[in-house]
């Protein structure tokens, strides 16, 4: 068997988390797998600035300018490639891209999504649109559990399952992200479609280990964050999990984006 490590991490703009020095991170951690969210760049931009030197690139832009945009950037050939989940609805493009990956040696094929949910407003038509593109979304992911095949899907989900994954759980009650009828959502994936979170099974019973915090005030410096960022796995790949760990910035002004990556070894 061999080992993938997968990566995922919403940037909050491409072209800002490489002047803040992303490339950097991307050197010291090395994944073989990486999917990026909210890269909010047209891909011709994605690919001038993303390294060339030994990546595969899969991504999508959103149709609405500076919004959203989802890749997925890999060490292994891609064999194939799915983009969208087939709603049809501008706002839902650049948020859902899916490629198969032939790992090295003798292997399994390994499915890597990455996903960016949209991040909702409560009693508003955004909240709508949320609800829209997670009713899509739970569809394919009880497709892709149905095939039997191994499949991590990462990205921003923009909801906090649990009061353990958000500091002020008591102050957000009402705010989306952490309604009930999203974290229902979740509840769905990992009960009935037996998806598993490999990020709350390898990093204990909480508070936290949170993946965003805001840039404003001291939100990162008194850790007061959300765990909004998931790498979900099929029970047989989630129970080859060799490490998982968040890779928060040392400091505020370290920091490449609003979110830190969450990184995942695989044995394939």
């Amino acid at each position: 068997m061999t080992e993938i490590v997968v990566a995922t991490v919403n940037v909050n703009g491409i072209r800002a988390a490489f002047r803040r020095g992303m490339e950097g991170w991307l050197g010291r951690c090395g994944p073989d797998v990486l999917a990026l969210q909210e890269v909010r760049a047209p891909d011709d931009v994605l690919r001038q600035l993303w390294p060339a030197d030994g990546w595969h690139l899969a991504s999508e832009a959103c149709q609405i300018k500076g919004r959203a945009g989802v890749a997925v950037a890999s060490r292994l050939p891609l064999r194939e490639v799915r983009i969208g989940l087939g709603t049809g609805v501008p706002v839902d493009t650049g948020r859902w891209v899916e490629v198969d990956l032939e790992p090295p040696g003798a292997g399994r094929a390994v499915t890597v999504v990455s996903v960016y949910v949209h991040s909702g407003q409560a009693d508003t038509p955004k909240m709508a649109e949320k609800y829209a593109f997670l009713e899509a979304m739970t569809a394919r992911l009880a497709a892709l559990a149905a095939s039997g095949g191994d499949v991590v899907v990462a990205g921003d989900v923009n909801i906090a399952h649990r009061e353990v994954d958000i500091k002020n759980w008591r102050g957000n009650r009402g705010s989306a992200g952490f309604l009930p009828a999203e974290r229902a959502y979740l509840d769905r994936w990992f009960d009935d479609l037996r998806w598993r979170d490999v990020g709350r099974e390898h990093g204990g019973d909480g508070p936290g280990p949170y993946t965003w915090w805001s840039w404003r005030g001291k939100a990162f410096d008194n850790d007061a964050g959300w765990r909004i960022d998931y790498q979900l796995a099929t029970p047989g790949l989630a129970d080859r999990v060799r490490s998982v760990r968040i890779d928060r910035a040392e400091s505020y002004d370290a920091r490449f984006s609003d979110h830190a990556p969450l990184v995942v070894t695989y044995q394939t």
